[in-house]
């Protein structure tokens, strides 16, 4: 009596169903971590370049090198 009750398991197109849960569900997944990816580190990151470079004197970094000692090619006395 209660094998009758028990619905029929499907059998045909399981497969298939379940792949397109998963590929969708996977989609929005790397969806979402890619715009996380890009509005958390990338932007930020792009940012934090754009503000060190834009008063950046790359002479004054230099002269500064040349005259801890770091450049063996540029003498200490110019």
């Amino acid at each position: 009596m209660s094998a009758a009750l028990l619905p029929k398991p499907q059998m045909r197109g399981l497969l298939a169903r379940r792949m397109k849960f998963h590929l969708i569900g996977a989609f929005v997944v790397s969806v979402g971590s890619a715009a996380l990816y890009k509005f958390g580190v990338a932007e930020p990151r792009k940012q934090a370049y754009a503000d060190f470079y834009r008063n950046y004197d790359p002479m004054k970094d230099f002269q500064a090198m040349k005259a801890a000692g770091v450049l063996e090619s540029a003498p200490l006395k110019c």
